[in-house]
């Protein structure tokens, strides 16, 4: 099994001669959260100290320090470090508006995404590329690398499905960078309008697809390591169930289980703690299944999307008719997979029936890829 190669890349935001030079001289938006780090210091930190006219941040899902619960709304305020304006793009305002950018002519791009269609980063650029290009402003993406870029898999999202857990006619896991998803949303046209952003992808140095990469700070309060972002794909989906992932315990997307379930001999009981305020059967014994040493190590080995997990969970659940929720198939991109699980169609029969449209994916993402 190779090793992490972190020690040989360098992310987009390190390459500063790439992009500094490009920032001089304009009024800058910095759409950032947590890790936006370069080495032990943020971007924005590091742009004022050189003299950027950084004039506001923009924070996505879980806010500019990361320390919102997943779906809580993100209030705008300052920056307590820096004083800078801090704007929300989660709760109502997704999208920067005519007047958020009337003082910016660049907006600079740097989150650190996990590869999965339903994690809202790539929703939120998204959308600040379509007010960009709707605003004839900059966006300059500072590329970091996909923690899951080494496999494409799961359901093309069917547009009819079409939410903030998923904009994008894209597979559940679609092993492209930010950097390369942003140059398909402007280069398929899937902005409104078909509008073309004005858009510049700064590129890690170092890596490749094959590569395996440790993200050295927390993506989300809820991913606290490898083991629980090698789990998220598989384990996200139980967020359309009435399955815990373990929000409000030690081991957030790395155990799964409810009251009373007889799949595993595994037990927690689910806490409000910051990250995860109110979660799913709080204060409620929950059994189930450990994963955080096979997402630790198997995934890895055996890269793909297995059901076998959500399956197990709804032959375990006893009320069957209640353990989907409305969100499951907008996390899913479909309804087929429910109607699938549903209806006891083996796993391997499912995955049989996403092959087609990965292969036209996997052929039109060639076109975008800035790694081999």
């Amino acid at each position: 099994m190779a090793a992490y190669a972190n020690d040989r890349i360098h992310v987009g935001a390190e390459r500063t001669d790439q992009y500094v030079p490009l920032l001089l001289g304009h009024r800058v938006a910095v759409v950032t959260n947590q890790t936006g780090m370069i080495g032990h210091t943020h971007l924005v930190d590091s742009l004022l100290a050189i003299g950027v006219n950084v004039k506001m941040v923009f924070a996505p899902e879980h806010g500019f320090r990361g320390e919102a619960s997943a779906g809580e709304h993100v209030a705008d305020e300052r920056d307590k470090r820096t004083g800078l304006p801090l704007v929300s793009l989660y709760g109502k305002n997704k999208k920067p508006s005519p007047a958020q950018l009337a003082d910016v002519d660049i907006l600079l791009f740097d989150i650190q995404d996990v590869g999965v269609r339903f994690y809202t980063y790539t929703s939120t650029l998204h959308y600040v590329m379509e007010a960009a290009a709707e605003q004839g402003k900059q966006v300059i993406v500072l590329d970091r690398p996909n923690p899951n870029g080494f496999y494409v898999d799961g359901p093309v999202l069917d547009t009819a499905f079409r939410s903030f857990v998923g904009m994008d006619p894209v597979p559940l896991v679609h092993g492209m960078t930010i950097g390369e998803y942003a140059r398909m949303i402007n280069g398929q046209g899937w902005l409104k309008g078909s509008v073309k952003c004005n858009l510049t992808v700064i590129p890690c140095s170092g890596y490749d697809h094959s590569t395996y990469y440790e993200l050295p700070v927390k993506p989300s309060p809820n991913l606290p390591n490898m083991a629980a972002v090698y789990l998220y794909p598989a384990l996200g989906l139980f967020e359309g169930t009435n399955v815990s992932v373990g929000r409000g315990t030690d081991k957030p997307f790395q155990c799964i289980g409810f009251p009373g379930c007889t799949l595993g001999d595994y037990s927690f009981t689910p806490r409000s703690m910051p990250g995860a305020a109110k979660p799913p059967h709080e204060g409620q014994r929950c059994t189930g299944l450990d994963l955080s040493s096979y997402g630790d190590f198997y995934t890895r080995l055996d890269p793909g999307l297995t059901l076998e997990w959500l399956i197990g969970m709804y032959n375990a659940a006893p009320d069957k008719a209640k353990f989907f929720n409305n969100f499951f198939d907008k996390l899913a991109g479909t309804n087929t997979l429910r109607k699938a699980v549903e209806a006891g169609i083996p796993e391997s029969e499912i995955r049989k029936s996403w092959r087609k449209d990965l292969d036209v994916f996997k052929t039109m993402r060639k076109g975008y890829l800035l790694y081999p």
